[in-house]
């Protein structure tokens, strides 16, 4: 079974969409639950993205990619 990594509806207080910046680990990885795993922007602030598992994780959105609340961007494991 896996998890999904999904970008928290409390990450940031408005609305906006995110842009992925960077994934900090690669596809195929394996990641710890707590692990930081990407950054996002929204409205030139830098946001972090942490691993809700441990396991394999499988990149879903890539760089630059435009990203909303509760989007599933990658899966875990």
């Amino acid at each position: 079974m896996s998890t999904e990594v999904l970008i928290p509806r409390d990450l940031w207080e408005e609305d906006d969409e995110a842009v992925i910046t960077s994934w900090l680990v690669s596809d195929g990885a394996s990641v710890s639950e707590g692990d930081m795993i990407a950054e996002l922007m929204v409205a030139k602030i830098q946001y972090e993205l942490f691993s809700p598992a441990t396991g394999t994780l499988t990149i879903l959105k890539e760089i630059d990619d435009v990203v909303a609340k509760g989007d599933c961007v990658a899966t875990i494991a």
